[in-house]
């Protein structure tokens, strides 16, 4: 192994990201997805060929067709800016003033570094300035933001961020509980772990505040 396939397989292991923004390049977007599902399902056959499986057989000869549109149009459905959900606002006319918390969001992501899933639950909460945004957005974008290759720290600031832009406020916190399989399912597979991030924004930088949020995360939901 060179001193660069040893870099980056440790850089994975570690589970260091680059940035908080998507590493995508510039002509990202100029295949349609149609060639690009073209493109991933040889691809996808390639691999399976060289992993010595025969691709006539019944249960696998549409494998590389399923996976190609599975990554173009499920999984990684997020890398689309097209797909970003749209996010209207309306006026705070009731005039609450307090936090509003939407918890045990599921997340469906996919590890950038193995690509192997990452299942967890986020839990968003902001304070209006003025303006309110319709609950289901709010799973909207944990959704969008979801369906990319991540590192877990840039999901979350993701999703804050953009909740930020929504609402025209800096008041914006985001916590994910995830387990990763490339931790759960190889390496030192531990199926017990999960990890936990957090991005406070504005007023949830206050410990009182932050508390707060920490207590509605706990409460138990009944039916």
């Amino acid at each position: 192994m060179n001193i660069n396939e040893k870099f980056h397989d440790e850089m994975g292991d570690n589970h260091i990201a680059s940035s908080d923004a998507t590493p995508l390049r510039g002509d990202a977007f100029d295949r349609t997805d149609e060639e690009k599902i073209e493109l991933i399902k040889k691809d996808v056959e390639s691999i399976l060929n060289t992993l010595g499986l025969d691709l006539t057989d019944d249960s696998l000869k549409g494998t590389p067709n399923r996976v190609a549109k599975m990554f173009v149009k499920e999984m990684f459905g997020g890398l689309n800016p097209a797909k970003k959900p749209s996010s209207s606002t309306f006026d705070n006319k009731y005039k609450y003033s307090e936090m509003l918390v939407e918890k045990n969001i599921v997340v469906y992501s996919t590890c950038e570094h193995h690509l192997l899933p990452i299942v967890g639950r986020a839990h968003v909460a902001y304070i209006s300035n003025g303006t309110v945004v319709g609950l289901s957005k709010m799973n909207r974008i944990v959704d969008y933001y979801s369906k990319r290759p991540q590192v877990q720290e840039r999901l979350t600031i993701q999703i804050v961020n953009e909740l930020k832009r929504v609402l025209n406020t800096q008041d914006v916190a985001c916590i994910i509980d995830a387990k990763h399989l490339c931790v759960n399912s190889r390496g030192i597979r531990d199926i017990e772990s999960s990890t936990v991030t957090a991005e406070f924004g504005g007023k949830f930088q206050d410990e009182n505040i932050r508390k707060e949020f920490l207590d509605y995360i706990k409460l138990e939901t009944k039916f």
